[in-house]
């Protein structure tokens, strides 16, 4: 198991390992995110995760999983013409132009994207703040904290939390697709308030709850 979390989590890690994980048979390693900006933590083939700062009293990240661009398919109707030998379509599906005499062939005219990558943010404890949109611009599907109602934004500022507008407001600025809220106080019997306050801004926004599953569409480019 890796986890990726500020300095303060080795101790509680290592209270665990010595107290409670009897039985455990598989390793934790643990590794210490420390950055003022986006920095890449983690990647194979298929995805990126990148941690950023938060702004909350103590020293937060959040998260971005991001699938990384799929190999480019080849236009089949553009090999026969164009003679394009095995190696010159693996250059275009990697992305690098072909090079023939006097003409430069260019991947974007022979190759397509066959799907478009998706991307999740995780914004935990947070006050809103200008960077943060831009660093998770686009995203297809944003889980953002929204402790407070609009009229406790008050002591949303004291605690460093965000009220519903600020994190409906954090999704329109990043041109979110979806919007994930929750980390409400403990005050709300009700968190309807809350929910309708964020719609108000960002409408396609739904309340977290335990057990629940939110869907990324797979988007198929076709040729």
């Amino acid at each position: 198991l890796y986890i990726y979390a500020p300095d303060g989590m080795g101790d509680i890690l290592e209270f665990f390992k010595k107290k409670f994980a009897e039985g455990v048979n598989y390793e934790i390693m643990f590794n210490k995110v420390r950055t003022n900006k986006p920095k890449l933590i983690y990647e194979n083939r298929f995805l990126e995760i990148f941690a950023f700062p938060l702004l909350h009293r103590g020293e937060t990240y959040g998260y971005l999983f991001k699938e990384k661009n799929p190999p480019r398919n080849i236009y089949k109707h553009l090999i026969e013409p164009y003679n394009l030998s095995l190696k010159e379509i693996g250059d275009f599906k990697n992305g690098r132009p072909v090079f023939r005499e006097e003409t430069i062939l260019m991947p974007e005219e022979f190759t397509y994207i066959p799907y478009t990558p998706r991307s999740f943010a995780y914004c935990s404890d947070t006050a809103p703040f200008n960077k943060l949109p831009n660093w998770i611009k686009n995203v297809d599907l944003l889980y953002h904290e929204a402790t407070f109602d609009d009229e406790l934004a008050e002591i949303a500022a004291k605690t460093y939390h965000s009220t519903a507008s600020q994190a409906a407001q954090c999704a329109v600025d990043a041109n979110a697709a979806k919007l994930v809220i929750g980390h409400y106080s403990s005050r709300y019997k009700d968190t309807d308030v809350i929910l309708k306050q964020t719609k108000n801004i960002f409408p396609n926004t739904f309340s977290a709850k335990e057990g629940m599953k939110f869907e990324i569409p797979f988007v198929k480019n076709n040729c």
